[in-house]
């Protein structure tokens, strides 16, 4: 998981834009699993928007993150348009059941 601020106003074509991108960008490279994005509703933190995957291993987890995809979202749209961000990475512990999550 990661939450974030945009340089955009919330709810501006370029807000929805970055969000939208990043779910089509991010979704396709193949090792990523249920893929979503949100808007923050809780008033304990002040981030605006979330997105959030899974991975089945830890070699799936790599390979999303050197995807040439995902290497060029970062550089050309995450650089530019990400005002801050906390990145929030889970794994199931030792001997449960599922994969690795993001």
């Amino acid at each position: 998981m990661v939450i974030f601020d945009l340089k955009h106003p919330q709810g501006s074509a370029e807000a929805k834009r970055f969000i939208a991108d990043g779910r089509r960008i991010l979704a396709s490279i193949p090792t990523v699993r249920n893929f979503g994005a949100f808007s923050q509703v809780s008033a304990k933190n002040d981030y605006t928007y979330g997105f959030s995957m899974d991975f089945a291993s830890q070699a799936d987890y790599d390979a999303y993150n050197a995807h040439p995809s995902h290497e060029q979202f970062v550089r050309e749209r995450w650089e530019t348009e990400v005002t801050r961000f906390l990145e929030i990475d889970f794994q199931l512990p030792a001997g449960a059941e599922g994969g690795a999550a993001e």
